[in-house]
């Protein structure tokens, strides 16, 4: 057991630190270059103890007696500005955006109105007309009481005239027509003008008065 135990730990390598101990051509460390480049920027807040070397940053140490922090006025300024500036343009666009929202609010108004007046007047055409359409019928049964008037009228006066064809005087058979007749051939024209109505009826009437001075002389 014990020899085992020496042969495995003399077998075991041991840690070592290496060193290097090139050095670069130039002689100097470009990482160590690079942080002595750097600069110092101007401060948001500022303080009383100043740190000129970066070794004064890298070892500082917060002290009690410190004062706190003060704001740079130069750099409060320009955020003010900068929040100025950016509180104008917001400000614009929302005075855009509004005035656009109210014009079109403006369109809506003024389209709405005139949607409004034409259906008021569309509503005021329907209810003249309803009130027309009611009286088409009682119109429509005047007619055609009328018409059924007419027609009898015309059949008595058509029966009175073959009547007087056939029995009346020969002074009046010449000059006398069947009505019928009279009224085939008025409404056959195209376009009867009022001299061709009222020319039947003048001589219809004539002849009716013959009739009654006849039969007067007769008596």
């Amino acid at each position: 057991m014990g020899s085992s135990e020496s042969t495995l730990s003399s077998s075991q390598q041991v840690d070592q630190i290496t060193t290097v101990t090139e050095k670069p051509e130039d002689g100097v460390d470009p990482l160590l270059e690079q942080l002595r480049s750097l600069k110092i920027t101007t401060p948001i807040l500022t303080s009383i103890p100043t740190e000129n070397s970066l070794t004064d940053i890298l070892v500082r140490k917060p002290s009690p007696s410190s004062a706190p922090g003060t704001l740079n006025p130069k750099v409060l300024l320009e955020l003010f500005s900068m929040y100025h500036d950016w509180q104008e343009r917001k400000t614009k666009t929302i005075s855009q955006r509004q005035e656009d929202i109210e014009n079109k609010i403006e369109v809506a108004n003024a389209l709405a109105v005139k949607l409004l007046q034409r259906f008021n007047y569309s509503v005021s055409a329907m209810r003249t007309t309803a009130h027309h359409l009611s009286g088409v019928h009682p119109l429509q049964v005047e007619v055609g009481e009328l018409k059924g008037r007419l027609t009898e009228v015309i059949s008595n006066c058509d029966a009175l005239c073959k009547r007087i064809a056939e029995d009346g005087p020969e002074s009046l058979q010449s000059s006398i027509k069947p009505f019928t007749a009279l009224s085939n051939s008025l409404f056959s024209k195209p376009f009867a003008s009022s001299s061709d109505i009222l020319e039947p009826n003048q001589q219809y009437s004539s002849s009716l008065q013959q009739i009654t001075n006849t039969s007067s002389s007769t008596d």
